[in-house]
């Protein structure tokens, strides 16, 4: 699953591991966004109904054969052969569903067509059908995308100050502790954040994505919010229905055991994009825009980086310009690169491999002891 597999835009002039852990530049870029966007033709841009529709047309397509391949032919397999099976069908079926997640996420973006009420329309389908409330994320991952590497602002795997790890962390920073974190973090991380904002921005009240007068939003989103827990509802009653006709054990390996891979990658891809020991964050007295959406990484999937629709190793890219179609962040990739130079950051360690390494090294942030730049914090791992 790591690198190793089709080279990306990314990985063109790979850096050495020693690069890799090199910081990321901190101070003011001599560079604009709009001198970025100079370098990027214009047609990379333009969004297309039909080329957006292919992706969720061939992402549906294989979800449909996974399923009737495993619901009409399984049960024709010797008995311990489906314990092979079924486990094979999860995994690929999982993956290709994140597919569809990463396509609802362009739909949040208005990076799938030209019609926003298109756009919110089919992201919420997409959404709603794998559990996600799709107006509450969309409003509060935008927010994300306004505030990336503030930690006063910022919504999502908001890092903490030293000062506010909390007293048992001590206790989990050795290898059976970052494990067990790690197992938490990918099958319920995801869940915890939509209904506790579990690593999420901290509010002075309680901050919830189902609740329309969550802190998280404001008054005129209110509505939405009920229509995405509407859309959530509908599906859940769905599942029930599904339930009594053809038995939870049914429902749980075709549906279920799947969609715990999807909200597994889903955390992975968003905790690796923007944790890693190079990168900066900041506090309002250093913040800006621009310093912050360079604030994140791409990574290599190796093969799943297509199958997520390079959601993975186009990242900084997709911060920079959030509306552009995920099929032409590869090319923009590319042309961005020189311009932004350090301060474009990819790393091509395999993701086993950076998984642990980030949940070992990147437990905190602090500035740098007698650095002039108190507002910059860099990750450490120092408890003791």
């Amino acid at each position: 699953m790591g690198a190793g597999g089709q080279m990306s835009a990314s990985s063109e002039g790979y850096k050495s591991k020693s690069d890799v852990v090199k910081r990321v530049p901190h101070s003011k870029p001599p560079f604009t966004v709009g001198e970025i966007k100079k370098v990027i033709p214009p047609h990379y841009f333009k969004r297309s109904i039909l080329h957006s529709f292919s992706y969720v047309f061939y992402d549906l397509t294989i979800a449909f054969l996974l399923y009737y391949v495993a619901t009409n032919y399984f049960h024709l397999l010797p008995y311990n052969l489906s314990y092979i099976a079924w486990p094979f069908y999860w995994i690929f079926q999982g993956c290709n569903l994140t597919g569809v997640w990463v396509i609802a996420h362009e739909c949040g973006h208005h990076a799938f067509s030209d019609y926003q009420w298109l756009d919110d329309i089919i992201g919420l389908i997409l959404h709603s059908a794998l559990l996600v409330p799709y107006f509450s994320w969309k409003y509060s991952h935008r927010r994300h995308h306004s505030n990336t590497g503030s930690l006063d602002r910022d919504e999502v795997f908001v890092p903490k100050v030293k000062s506010n790890i909390k007293w048992f962390s001590i206790y989990l920073n050795n290898q059976p502790g970052r494990i067990l974190v790690l197992v938490i973090k990918l099958t319920l991380g995801w869940p915890l954040y939509l209904m506790f904002n579990v690593s999420g921005r901290p509010y002075d009240r309680f901050a919830c994505h189902f609740d329309p007068n969550s802190p998280i939003y404001i008054d005129r989103e209110h509505l939405q919010i009920l229509v995405s827990d509407a859309g959530i509802f509908v599906v859940l009653y769905g599942l029930y229905s599904l339930v009594t006709a053809k038995g939870l054990a049914w429902v749980i390996f075709v549906y279920g055991c799947p969609l715990l891979i999807v909200n597994g990658f889903l955390v992975l891809i968003t905790y690796l994009q923007h944790t890693h020991p190079s990168l900066p964050h900041y506090d309002s007295s250093e913040w800006d825009w621009l310093r912050g959406a360079l604030s994140t990484i791409d990574r290599d999937y190796g093969i799943l980086n297509k199958v997520f629709h390079n959601i993975t190793d186009t990242h900084v890219a997709h911060h920079l310009f959030s509306t552009m179609p995920h099929y032409h962040a590869m090319e923009a990739t590319k042309a961005i690169r020189p311009i932004l130079g350090d301060y474009y950051q990819f790393d091509g360690t395999s993701i086993w491999k950076a998984m642990y390494r980030e949940a070992k090294e990147c437990v905190y942030v602090e500035p740098d002891e007698g650095d002039h730049n108190k507002g910059v914090f860099w990750y450490k791992n120092k408890l003791h």
